[in-house]
């Protein structure tokens, strides 16, 4: 019993030392909001490292014209490829102009995917263009964007 006691007695100090520590203290360590938020075009560079993007009829992006929730908006991406050993799709990057952060999913793939699709829902803070980065096993990259008008916000 007198070791139940020595425990509720230090969780009791150690709560009482976190309610009391001033907040500045713990304020210096905290990151600002946002801190790994990219805009778009920091978030191009840095998936392609300042290479050339080429706007491509391959990449089919179906995302809808009017979104009335900005929370779930419905994003497909789906890209003409053999996905052979030597020709396919390695990544699927989809990327917004407007929001904080500009990277919305990232995917990788390799030729057992069998095809170069990618599904999911995004949020979207206000009206914007959607953008679908992909990059080839060749080094190269292309894309797809689509504008799309948000009723509600969904970040916030």
């Amino acid at each position: 019993m007198k070791r139940r006691n020595f425990l509720k007695t230090i969780c009791a100090a150690s709560a009482v030392a976190a309610v009391t520590t001033p907040s500045m203290v713990l304020a210096k360590e905290a990151k600002p909001k946002g801190a790994n938020a990219l805009s778009y075009d920091a978030a191009v560079k840095a998936i392609t490292g300042g290479k050339a993007v080429t706007k491509s009829d391959k990449v089919s992006l179906t995302v809808p014209e009017i979104a009335e929730n900005g929370a779930v908006v419905p994003v497909k991406v789906n890209v003409e490829s053999p996905m052979t050993e030597t020709d396919y799709v390695k990544a699927i990057h989809i990327l917004t102009t407007k929001n904080g952060n500009a990277r919305s999913a990232d995917v990788m793939l390799t030729p057992m995917n069998g095809k170069g699709y990618f599904a999911t829902r995004i949020k979207l803070g206000g009206t914007q263009d959607i953008v679908a980065l992909v990059e080839m096993s060749d080094g190269s990259f292309l894309k797809a964007s689509k504008s799309v008008k948000v009723t509600i916000g969904g970040c916030g």
